[in-house]
């Protein structure tokens, strides 16, 4: 049986992840620690683990196409081919965007905030033009290709699948199969998509499915069948990987 691994990195710490906002389709940067968090974390495990690439995948968003940029540097990869495409950008969490997720959880609750940020089909208010966000998000220069009805207002994971699942079965799993090595760089909600659909996660466990910063995540599909073979694994300690895990699924310490 002839087989072939795709690896999946969700971009490193970025500046509202720092801050603990609601980022989404915000074009953040990464942070000072996101930035080290590629170097330290995701470039050194794909090294020690011998990785290599011939394509990658990020989203049309800063601080994705800043950790595969530092990545690549990192392992001293510089001639391979690059996309960047919006069909990987995170979930859109409408008007919850650049709102403080412990605020969010003091006024609504931490069941509602939870609820809007894991469960699968439950979608955020959407965003209104009064939001600070929402011109800059519009008028973005990356998304200027978006089909005018394709672009979100809000999304939930269940939304995003029907961008993301596609993109992924009919352009990158096809390169997989037919024998490239893949790196894709993007988001949480991304890997949770992919995670979701490639391990066949139901619609209630995937709630439970937290993906951390920085740790690649790698797969291994059978070339003929294109079915997944043995266990998603992510590059990491046990301890450290859990660790994260918690950080990530967190709302955050109150600020009261």
């Amino acid at each position: 049986m002839k087989t072939n691994q795709l690896v999946i990195v969700r971009h490193g710490e970025s500046e509202w992840n720092k801050l603990n906002l609601f980022c989404g389709w915000h074009d953040a940067d990464l942070s000072e620690q996101g930035a080290k968090d590629a170097v330290n974390i995701s470039a050194a495990a794909l090294r020690e683990s011998n990785l290599k690439f011939d394509i990658a995948y990020s989203s049309a968003l800063t601080r994705a196409k800043q950790s595969l940029s530092i990545i690549l540097k990192e392992m001293n990869i510089c001639d391979l081919e690059i996309v960047s495409d919006w069909h990987l950008n995170e979930r859109h969490y409408g008007n919850l965007t650049g709102y403080n997720k412990r605020d969010m959880a003091d006024k609504y609750g931490e069941q509602q905030v939870q609820t809007w940020r894991r469960k699968y089909d439950v979608l955020p208010p959407p965003i209104t033009p009064d939001n600070p966000y929402y011109d800059l998000i519009r008028n973005n220069p990356s998304f200027k290709n978006i089909p005018a009805k394709e672009f979100p207002d809000t999304e939930s994971l269940k939304v995003l699948m029907q961008r993301v699942i596609p993109y992924f079965e009919n352009v990158i799993l096809k390169q997989v199969l037919a024998g490239k090595r893949v790196l894709i760089v993007a988001h949480g909600t991304v890997a949770r998509a992919l995670i979701k659909h490639i391990d066949n996660i139901s619609d209630e466990n995937i709630s439970t499915v937290n993906v951390p910063n920085s740790i690649p995540c790698v797969f291994e599909f059978n070339m003929e069948t294109g079915e997944k073979v043995g266990k998603t694994t992510f590059l990491a300690d046990e301890n450290f990987l859990n660790q994260q895990i918690q950080k990530t699924a967190s709302i955050g310490e109150s600020n009261k």
